[in-house]
């Protein structure tokens, strides 16, 4: 990995430990409903897609009439909660202080859930513009065009770029799109890898080669 320019970080479950409270709020929300999931649903179904395709998702499995407003209501409920208990992933803020390559963020998340997410934990100036949402391609993850999209944003060739991941959806978009990838494990939700894909739970294990010597 000593050939990478940049480093593409996913948002939520890699740098904010946010999965355990956003599974919290949409099986609330859809408690609601009458409709039960559990946190195995939301792991397995949920991790790493937009919430329209994880409406949709749930619309089909369960031949269920959603409101219109439920995303507005658990985007609500959501950052509610983020203001007192959303917290970054353990180690990460020294990680990013001494990686080498270029960074930036490409996550599935809404422009606004991203950006108050890393406001709240301090890492906004981190990243600075780069940015980037879902909602800037026409296809979001498991395809590859937001990984594309944003090296071609930030001037790197997709073949020295590497992806932080934690969904399979994920792991996927940077497959499809030329890229390395490792799966960050050590976020609440606890993710699984898919099997023959790098991973690790703790900042410290993150390669070497790519930080600045201390």
């Amino acid at each position: 990995m000593s050939d990478t320019d940049l480093v593409i970080f996913d948002c939520d479950g890699v740098l904010v430990d946010s999965e355990p409270i956003s599974a919290a709020v949409l099986i609330a929300e859809l408690a609601r409903l009458g409709l039960t999931i559990t946190p195995d649903y939301v792991r397995d179904n949920c991790l790493g897609r937009s919430f329209p395709t994880v409406a949709r998702g749930i619309r089909e499995a369960f031949a269920i009439a959603l409101p219109g407003d439920l995303e507005q209501r658990y985007r609500r409920s959501l950052l509610a909660r983020f203001e007192t208990e959303l917290r970054t992933t353990a180690g990460v803020e020294a990680l990013l202080d001494r990686l080498r390559p270029a960074k930036c963020v490409a996550t599935s998340s809404s422009p606004q859930r991203v950006a108050r997410s890393l406001d709240i934990v301090g890492l906004a100036p981190v990243f600075g513009p780069d940015v980037f949402t879902a909602s800037q391609v026409a296809r979001g993850k498991p395809a590859p065009d937001l990984f594309l999209f944003a090296a071609e944003r930030m001037g790197a060739d997709p073949a020295r770029t590497l992806v932080i991941e934690d969904s399979r959806p994920g792991v996927e978009a940077a497959v499809a799109a030329g890229m390395q990838v490792l799966v960050y494990t050590g976020g609440g939700h606890r993710p699984v890898p898919p099997a023959g894909v790098g991973s690790f739970d703790n900042w410290r294990d993150f390669p070497q080669v790519l930080l600045n010597a201390d």
